[in-house]
């Protein structure tokens, strides 16, 4: 594991990207590790632009923005102009269910919304987002994330919510890396 991971997810409002922020870090704490997240968002609850940043450190965070990210997830075309032009240096997380696949280098699209509708929520494509993203990377272990999502939610929708993690774990687990941009 690195010393520090710089995450930024963005889209628009409503899709939970806020609260994937907020999850990632208290898994990073839960872990013993430093963590902010910062937000930012349009005038619209739903449907403006929508940003969470997240760093997570072993060390103490002296500034409280993303400056290099080491992962990025896209919910959104203009998001995807904004944060990954070209030919990416980093790993960015997109969804084919909302964006046009792409193919390239460190492109990971993957139907995250399609197999939250199929799981029942589609509220959840974040949770499966977040759940590839951390296997991935490996910036925060996955069952920091479940601990997390169990303290915040009882019952039904803490199950919902853990089926959706274990999905995106899934996709980078079973499928390998093979199937990202298919």
């Amino acid at each position: 594991m690195k010393e520090q991971y710089e995450v930024i997810m963005a889209g628009s409002g409503g899709q939970g990207l806020v609260f994937c922020g907020i999850i990632l870090a208290q898994a990073a704490i839960l872990e013993g590790q430093n963590a902010v997240q910062t937000q930012s968002y349009g005038i619209a609850s739903r449907g403006g632009f929508s940003k969470s940043e997240v760093i997570i450190s072993r060390n103490e965070i002296m500034f409280q923005q993303v400056q290099e990210p080491d992962v990025i997830l896209v919910l959104t075309e203009q998001a995807m102009r904004m944060y990954a032009p070209g030919e990416p240096a980093m790993p960015v997380f997109y969804d084919t269910t909302l964006l046009e696949k792409r193919n390239g280098r460190n492109l990971y699209g993957f139907p995250f919304t399609e197999m939250a509708s199929r799981l029942g929520h589609v509220g959840t494509a974040n949770i499966i987002a977040l759940g590839a993203m951390s296997t991935l990377t490996g910036m925060i272990k996955t069952g920091s994330l479940a601990a997390v999502l169990n303290r915040r939610f009882t019952g039904k929708v803490a199950e919902m919510n853990i089926k959706a993690l274990q999905a995106g774990i899934e996709l980078v687990t079973k499928k390998g890396e093979a199937t990202a941009n298919e």
